[in-house]
């Protein structure tokens, strides 16, 4: 099957060059493969991850919060 694509954004156009250059291999079957792992047809299955297992677990301690404080303090000498 063959498809022109119109409107590849520069940053895909980019990428998508870089990687063929670096892997030595053909802009087409870069961009197939790309299509292909973008729908969920890799090669290998994407491992993606969340954080849900760690959110509203932090813990308050007075050292970390000093240490964070102390970060939003403006050295006006340095700011003149």
């Amino acid at each position: 099957m063959q498809y022109t694509i119109r409107g590849i954004p520069g940053p895909v156009d980019e990428a998508i060059r870089r990687r063929a250059r670096t892997e030595h291999r053909s802009l087409n079957e870069v961009a197939i493969e790309a299509l292909a792992e973008g729908i969920g047809l890799g090669r290998e299955p994407v491992v993606r991850r969340d954080l849900s297992d760690v959110a509203g677990t932090w813990k308050a301690d007075a050292a970390i919060e000093a240490g964070l404080q102390a970060q939003d303090t403006v050295d006006e000498d340095i700011w003149k």
